[in-house]
C-alpha cells in the first residue's frame, strides 16, 4: 500500500543516468583478474517525499544501489547526481558536505553498525561535531530531541550499545541518520536482524518520520510485502539490473517482468494461496553474465531474441510503470495462469520457488536459448 498518494515532481533527489559498478574479482587467470558486475546500466530517480522499495535475489545489486545513491560506493562509469550536482565531479570536500548533510543511512545490523565504545549521546553528537553544526548546548538540545524523535527515554543517554536491546539499537541507528536533517535516508535491510515483535515497530516508526519529516525514503529489503506496503514504487534488479520498475500497488498483480512475477508467486498467501512459479536451470554469475537478458537462463518463456541483447525499457498502460523484457506477461494475466505455464513448459523439474540464496551449483541444465558466444 502506497505512503503517499502524490509524488512531487520536481527536479529529482537523485539521479543515476546508466551507471555502472564493477569489482575486480579474486579469481582469474595469471595476468588478469575476473570482474564482477555490481550494477550495470541503472536508470534510477528518487523524487523529494517519495519511498521506493528495492527487492530481488541476494547478490543483485541491492545494496551496492544503495552504497551508491548515498555516495560510498563511486561509479565505474555513468553519472551520480544529487539535488541536480554532478557528485563524482564535485571537489572531495563539496561532496563529503553534500552527502553527509543530505543523506542518512540506515544499516542491517544495528550491533555492528554503532561503535560499542560510545555511548548513545556520544553516538547522536558525533554527526553534529563532524559537520559543526550549532553551538554546544544546540547539539546536547539536538541529541534529546533525536532521542525523543525515535521513543529513546532519555535515561538511556549515557548506555552503551551492548546495553541496549535489538529494537533500541536500531532506533538509535535511525536518530543518527536524522541527525543533520537530510532530505533522503536509505535504509538497507533494517530489519532484517531484529525479533518478529520488534519488526513492526520499526516499520511503523519509519513510516511516521517519512511522513512528519517529508523525507524521501530507499528502502532495501528481502520481504517483499513489507516492501510494497512501504513503498510507494517498486524497483525489481536482477543480477545487477534493473529489469522493472511499478507502482506499488500494482506489483504484485500487474507486474509485468517474468521475473518480478515469480518473485512475488514466493510469498506466502493465507487470503488466497498459489504455489509459486517454478524456476529452473542455473543462476547466472556476476562474473560471467550471459549475454543478453541476463534471466533468460531461468525463464519459462525465453526465445532465441532473448541471447542476442538486453531489451530497452517499454512503457506500461499505467504510468510510471515501465519494464525490460522481450516477452512479457500479457497486461492482466493472472499468476495462477503463469504457474500453469511455467509448469508445463518445464514438465520434468520439480517446483522450485525463487529462492533467497539460490544454489548455484544445480546439475539441472537451462531450458533457455543456448548463449551464441559458448562453443
Amino acid at each position: 500500500m502506497s505512503t503517499s498518494t502524490a509524488v512531487s515532481t520536481t527536479t529529482p533527489l537523485v539521479e543515476l543516468s546508466d551507471t555502472h559498478v564493477v569489482h575486480k574479482a579474486r579469481s582469474g587467470g595469471l595476468f588478469t583478474r575476473d570482474r564482477v558486475y555490481a550494477l550495470t546500466g541503472a536508470d534510477f530517480t528518487v523524487a523529494p517525499g517519495e519511498t521506493v522499495g528495492v527487492v530481488g535475489e541476494s547478490g543483485c545489486g541491492k545494496s551496492t544501489l544503495a552504497k551508491v545513491l548515498v555516495g560510498v560506493q563511486p561509479p565505474t562509469s555513468g553519472q551520480v547526481s544529487f539535488r541536480g550536482d554532478d557528485l563524482w565531479t564535485m571537489k572531495a570536500a563539496e561532496r563529503r558536505s553534500a552527502i553527509g548533510t543530505g543523506t542518512g543511512m540506515i544499516f542491517q545490523d544495528p550491533s555492528t553498525a554503532l561503535n560499542r565504545r560510545l555511548t548513545v549521546r556520544q553516538i547522536l553528537r558525533d554527526p553534529l561535531d563532524v559537520h559543526r553544526r550549532g553551538t554546544t548546548r544546540e547539539r546536547d538540545e539536538r541529541v534529546r530531541e533525536l532521542m525523543g524523535l525515535v521513543g529513546l527515554p532519555r535515561a538511556l543517554a549515557d548506555g552503551l550499545p551492548g546495553q541496549l536491546s535489538g529494537g533500541q539499537r536500531q532506533r538509535v541507528a535511525i536518530a543518527r541518520a536524522l541527525a543533520l536533517s537530510p532530505d533522503l535516508v536509505v535504509a538497507d535491510e533494517p530489519t532484517s536482524a531484529l525479533d518478529v515483535s520488534v519488526r513492526a515497530q520499526i516499520l511503523n516508526l519509519l513510516l511516521d518520520l517519512k511522513e512528519r519529516l517529508g523525507l524521501a525514503l530507499v528502502f532495501v529489503s528481502h520481504d517483499i510485502q513489507t516492501v510494497r506496503r512501504m513503498s510507494d514504487r517498486v524497483i525489481t534488479m536482477y543480477l545487477g539490473r534493473i529489469v522493472e520498475e511499478s507502482p506499488a500497488d500494482e506489483v504484485t498483480d500487474g507486474a509485468r517482468h517474468p521475473y518480478t512475477r515469480a518473485l512475488f508467486s514466493a510469498t506466502p498467501g493465507l487470503l488466497d494461496p498459489i504455489d509459486p512459479i517454478p524456476l529452473v536451470g542455473p543462476v547466472p554469475s556476476a562474473t560471467h553474465p550471459p549475454s543478453g537478458c541476463p534471466f533468460r537462463t531461468r525463464c519459462w518463456k525465453a526465445t532465441e531474441v532473448c541471447a542476442e541483447a538486453m531489451p530497452e525499457f517499454t512503457a506500461a498502460s499505467i504510468p510510471g510503470h515501465r519494464f525490460r523484457c522481450h516477452h512479457p506477461v500479457e497486461e492482466g494475466r493472472a499468476t495462477r495462469d503463469l504457474v500453469a505455464q511455467a509448469v508445463a513448459a518445464v514438465p520434468d523439474v520439480p517446483t522450485k520457488p525463487v529462492a533467497d540464496a539460490p544454489d548455484t551449483t544445480s546439475s539441472v541444465q537451462p531450458h533457455g536459448p543456448k548463449d551464441p558466444r559458448e562453443p
